[in-house]
């Protein structure tokens, strides 16, 4: 089949000949890019799409932000709606203290002095073989006190005296021999050592008696008629005070007098403030009767004498 032309081969008309499209304007070409100065055109693109990636990443962690500022602000909100608590005045205060002294009263001074002692207190026992007697009695009782947690202990003279062998009986039920290292016949003291002690032995603490006066308050700790140990309370009632021996073999001076109750076994105790430290030992109670009970009038060796006969420095 022979195809149909799709131009025609007629010639031209002259007019159409001559009117062809204008000649094309110069256009200067435009200057060669440099790669480098072209990358980021190309790469402008990319910001929506790290932004999509950016959403799914942190989607969580914006809930969660989103959701703690929320908390905050209702807690802010609620705490801004709720009355200040009301100031309390000298009145409110005064209220509450007497209520709770009502309900949980303070210890007395005389039971904390002595629990602060009481474990520094030992139970002296003379023992000895009495004539005509195959077995050891007990001659004399009496109280010490441990100054140094060694198992230095103080007490009076008259509690070992005579005795064949001494045993002390510690606050945690120990019993130990112990010997005598030192002795002031003067002042009626004798220092013990202890051959066996506690693991957690607790020396009492010394306190001058500089500025004790009368009225200022005691405790006296003890074994009276070997029952305790036992806590009797009053206050100094004199200072200076001499006592002669029923006997009238001695005399003792420069004696703190005091009116806490005191009975045979007290000898060798502790004398204490209400703070529990050592002032004096008891050694004596002034009885016109021939009973040998208190009537009220106790005396205590000072601290000072009794620490220069353990050999330690005077206060």
């Amino acid at each position: 089949m022979k195809r149909t032309p799709l131009y025609s081969t007629s010639p031209r008309p002259q007019s159409l000949r001559r009117a062809g499209p204008p000649p094309r304007a110069e256009v200067p070409a435009a200057p060669a890019v440099p790669p480098a100065a072209a990358a980021p055109a190309a790469a402008a693109p990319a910001g929506p799409s790290r932004l999509r990636r950016f959403g799914p990443r942190y989607r969580t962690a914006l809930v969660f932000g989103a959701g703690m500022a929320a908390a905050l602000a209702l807690v802010a909100l609620n705490a801004s709606m709720q009355k200040l608590p009301r100031l309390l005045t000298p009145e409110d205060v005064e209220a509450i203290t007497l209520k709770t002294l009502e309900t949980a009263p303070l210890p007395s001074p005389a039971r904390t002095a002595a629990a602060i002692v009481a474990p520094s207190v030992v139970k002296v026992h003379g023992m000895g073989f009495e004539k005509d007697q195959e077995e050891e009695s007990e001659r004399g009782i009496g109280t010490g006190v441990v100054i140094v947690d060694n198992g230095t202990i103080l007490t009076n003279l008259h509690v070992v005296v005579g005795a064949d062998r001494i045993k002390v009986e510690f606050a945690d039920g120990l019993v130990s021999e112990a010997k005598v290292v030192g002795l002031q016949p003067e002042h009626d003291l004798a220092v013990l050592r202890a051959k066996t002690i506690p693991d957690d032995l607790v020396a009492a603490t010394m306190r001058s008696t500089g500025d004790l006066a009368p009225g200022d308050r005691v405790v006296a700790v003890g074994f009276p008629f070997g029952i305790g140990p036992s806590v009797s309370s009053g206050v100094v009632s004199g200072l200076k005070r001499e006592f002669r021996s029923p006997e009238g073999k001695r005399v003792l001076t420069n004696l703190i007098q005091f009116d806490a109750a005191a009975n045979p076994g007290n000898s060798g105790g502790p004398l204490v403030t209400q703070d529990g430290e050592v002032v004096g030992i008891v050694t004596a109670i002034l009885n016109p009767t021939e009973e040998g009970f208190f009537v009220g009038i106790g005396f205590a060796v000072p601290i000072e004498n009794a620490a220069a006969a353990a050999g330690l420095s005077p206060f």
